[in-house]
């Protein structure tokens, strides 16, 4: 199962002792659809925040983790009537909270930023490789493409997977190896259902990437001169008002 979140956890803690922590037991469902079905259901069971043994619905049996989970797991394995109680906690613990998280998270959509940057092979100085990278997008699937004046590239195209950035969001880089020819447009397509229509970025080979940032550097540093050229100017002009010069042989 492909599942898209872990977004139900029930959390019941039992104290064993006064003064330490000793035993509690987590119930999570994983799901991406409201499918009950669909849903995997996961009992754990932990002593001192170590797992000991744990029920999985997709198993539909006890795991056990340590020499006293496995004799456990063992032990309620051999009872039907273990089992089947913990079957119904699938029901019982995920099936009136799918719905809510379901429509709260799962059916929104989040639309993706999307940037090309270029890499030049070391070894060839006439082949280079533009990369097209979505991300901060949701949910996972997407389709990124390229054109080149306007027609599809359908070779030395490569992607990789929907990548997770461990907050729900995905991301995705495509690779496009070419040889620059003047006067070409070169564009990314990407393709998501967030978007209305689909986002076209096209390349900018104005200027090589290092060149770009130079000028962005020189810029700022311009910029901040003339303030302050401006400033000492403005504080000489405060300095001398109200003098009088008198002229000297």
């Amino acid at each position: 199962m492909d599942s898209l979140a872990r977004v139900v956890c029930l959390l019941s803690l039992t104290l064993c002792v006064a003064d330490g922590y000793l035993w509690h037991v987590d119930y999570l469902c994983v799901f991406n659809s409201t499918d009950l079905n669909d849903i995997e259901f996961i009992q754990s069971y932990f002593y001192n925040k170590l797992e000991q043994f744990r029920f999985s619905s997709t198993l539909d049996k006890y795991i056990g983790y340590t020499n006293f989970g496995v004799k456990q797991a063992a032990a309620f394995n051999a009872d039907p009537d273990i089992i089947a109680r913990a079957r119904h906690a699938k029901e019982v613990t995920c099936s009136p909270n799918i719905k809510i998280y379901y429509e709260a998270a799962l059916t929104k959509s989040v639309k993706p930023y999307v940037r090309i940057h270029s890499e030049r092979f070391p070894d060839n100085g006439h082949t280079a490789a533009l990369v097209c990278i979505a991300y901060d997008f949701y949910p996972k699937h997407i389709r990124v493409t390229w054109l080149r004046d306007g027609q599809e590239v359908t070779s030395d195209v490569t992607s990789t997977d929907e990548l997770r950035d461990g907050d729900w969001y995905y991301q995705i880089h495509s690779h496009l190896v070419y040889t620059p020819k003047s006067g070409e447009k070169i564009t990314c397509v990407v393709e998501h259902v967030s978007l209305d229509v689909p986002l076209r970025v096209d390349w900018d080979p104005s200027l090589p990437e290092s060149e770009k940032n130079k000028l962005a550097i020189g810029a700022s540093g311009l910029t901040l001169g003339v303030v302050l050229s401006l400033g000492g100017f403005v504080y000489y002009r405060k300095k001398c008002h109200g003098r009088i010069l008198v002229p000297t042989d």
